[in-house]
C-alpha cells in the first residue's frame, strides 16, 4: 500500500464524515519525520554505516506507538505508511495511543549476534531524544524481536539516564513482558473470526477457514480457532501444506513444525490423526480453496487482480498487512465477499502492547487469562462498531474502519487546536 493509498482512503473517509480540508491535512500527514544515519562497529574492527526512520504520524489520542522493523529493503515511504496505519489501528480498538513506526535498512542474515546488539543500541542512541514511556514506545515488528527490544532499552536508559522499563514493548517476561503479547495477533485475529462469522449462520464445527501462513500469528490463530472450535480445512506455510475436508488437528501439525520436519511430510487430521488422504497444497491453491473462511496470515499482495475471480470463500480476514490489491478488492467487492481489513483484523497485537505498557507504567497487572480475554472482548467490540458504521452507511467495511478512525482522530485533534 502507497502512502497516496493511504490519502484516498482517509480523504473518502473525511468526505463522509464531512470534515474540512484543514482537518484532513492533520490527519493524513505525520507529525515528525526522524532520519538517521549512524555508526556501528563490524567485527572486523571497520565501522560501517547504517539508515535508519522514526515517523511519528499523530498523538492526538495518547503516545506514539509502534514498531521497529529491520529489513534490506524498508524504505521512508514504507515506514510513513506503517506509522499511519498504526494511528488508525489504536483509533479503531479504542486504546489511548497515537501511531509510530521505526525501521533501520538491514539485511539481519549478515550481521552476527554481537553486530546485531550493536546496530540497536546505536540505532537507540540516534533515536533516544525523541522517543519515552508518555511519548513514543516502540515494539518488535518484521526482523526484530523481544532480545533487541531489550538492548533497545537498555541503551536507551543507558543514554538518558532515565529508568524507563515501559520505553518499548514486547520484551522478554523477565524483563517486564507480558505472556500474552507473542499470541495476541493471533489470538485478537481469532476473535474476529468468531465474530465475522457470524454473518454465515453455522456453528463453528460447519465453517470451514483456511490459513494462509504459519508462523507466529497463523499459529496462534489455528491453535484458538481450533480449540473454539472451527474445522480448518487448510493450512499452508512457505514450503507448502496440506487440506483435509474433515479439518486438520493443531496440535499434530505444530508438532511437526516445532520438531524441524516440513509442515507437508505428515498430515493430522482432527477426525483421523495422522492421515494419508490429506491433498498437497501450495499457497495459490490454498487461496481459491472452497472455504468460508480465507486468512492471508503472511505476506502482503496476495490476492490481486490475476487471482480475485478465482476466489471461493464468503469472508476474508485480513492478517497480513494489505494481503489485497486494490484492483482485487473492487473484483471481491463485486462477488459479495466480505473483507475484514488489516487494520482491524490484526490489530491484537497493539493491544498486547497496550496491555504491557500499562503494567510497566503502574496499571493493573492482569494475568495471562484475563489479558486474554481483554483482547478477545476488545476485538470483539472493535468489530462490532466497524460494522455498525458500514452498516449504518451502506458502505465496506474497510471503509467502515477508516470512517471509525478517521472520526475518532478528528474529534481528538479538535480539543488540541
Amino acid at each position: 500500500m502507497s502512502f497516496s493509498q493511504i490519502h484516498d482512503l482517509v480523504e473518502q473517509a473525511s468526505k463522509t464524515l464531512e470534515l474540512d480540508k484543514d482537518l484532513l491535512s492533520q490527519i493524513i500527514k505525520p507529525n515528525r519525520v526522524i532520519e538517521v544515519n549512524f555508526p556501528v562497529r563490524m567485527d572486523d574492527g571497520t565501522v560501517k554505516m547504517f539508515e535508519g526512520y522514526r515517523v511519528q504520524h499523530d498523538n492526538s489520542r495518547g503516545p506514539y506507538k509502534g514498531g521497529i522493523r529491520y529489513h534490506h529493503e524498508v524504505d521512508l515511504e514504507e515506514v510513513k505508511v506503517l506509522a499511519a496505519l498504526m494511528s488508525f489501528k489504536t483509533a479503531i480498538i479504542d486504546i489511548p495511543f497515537g501511531g509510530g513506526k521505526g525501521a533501520v535498512k538491514v539485511s539481519t542474515k549478515n550481521l552476527s549476534q554481537n553486530e546485531l546488539k550493536g546496530l540497536t543500541e546505536s540505532f537507540a542512541s540516534a533515536i533516544s531524544d525523541s522517543i519515552g514511556v508518555n511519548k513514543d514506545i516502540p515494539a518488535p515488528d518484521v526482523g526484530t524481536n523481544a532480545q533487541i527490544m531489550s538492548w533497545f532499552q537498555k541503551k536507551y536508559e543507558k543514554v538518558t539516564g532515565k529508568k524507563e522499563i515501559g520505553v518499548v514493548t514486547g520484551k522478554p517476561v523477565a524483563e517486564g513482558g507480558i505472556q500474552v503479547r507473542d499470541e495476541a495477533t493471533g489470538l485478537g485475529g481469532a476473535a474476529i473470526v468468531g465474530e465475522a462469522s457470524k454473518i454465515l449462520g453455522k456453528k463453528p464445527a460447519h465453517v470451514s477457514v483456511a490459513i494462509q501462513g504459519f508462523g507466529n500469528v497463523g499459529h496462534h490463530l489455528a491453535h484458538h480457532l481450533f480449540e473454539m472450535g472451527y474445522r480448518i480445512t487448510g493450512i499452508v506455510d512457505i514450503e507448502g501444506g496440506f487440506m483435509h475436508e474433515d479439518g486438520l488437528d493443531y496440535y499434530g501439525t505444530q508438532k511437526n513444525i516445532v520438531s524441524g520436519k516440513k509442515i507437508h511430510e505428515k498430515c493430522f487430521c482432527a477426525v483421523h490423526g495422522p492421515s494419508d488422504d490429506c491433498a498437497f497444497t501450495s499457497s495459490e491453491d490454498l487461496l481459491t480453496s472452497d472455504v468460508d473462511i480465507l486468512v492471508p496470515a503472511a505476506l502482503g499482495n496476495q490476492i490481486t487482480k490475476r487471482n480475485a475471480s478465482q476466489i471461493k470463500a464468503r469472508i476474508i480476514v485480513e492478517l497480513a498487512n494489505n494481503p489485497i490489491s486494490a484492483e482485487a478488492e473492487k473484483i471481491l467487492d463485486k462477488k459479495g465477499i466480505v473483507i475484514v481489513p488489516d487494520i482491524l483484523a490484526n490489530a491484537g497485537g497493539v493491544l498486547g502492547s497496550y496491555l504491557e505498557w500499562s503494567e510497566n507504567t503502574g496499571g493493573p497487572k492482569l494475568g495471562y487469562e484475563k489479558a486474554q480475554a481483554y483482547i478477545c472482548k476488545k476485538m470483539k467490540a472493535a468489530y462490532r462498531e466497524v460494522e455498525r458504521t458500514a452498516r449504518e452507511r451502506k458502505i465496506s467495511l474497510r471503509q467502515g474502519a477508516y470512517v471509525l478512525a478517521v472520526q475518532k482522530i478528528a474529534k481528538a485533534l479538535k480539543k488540541q487546536v
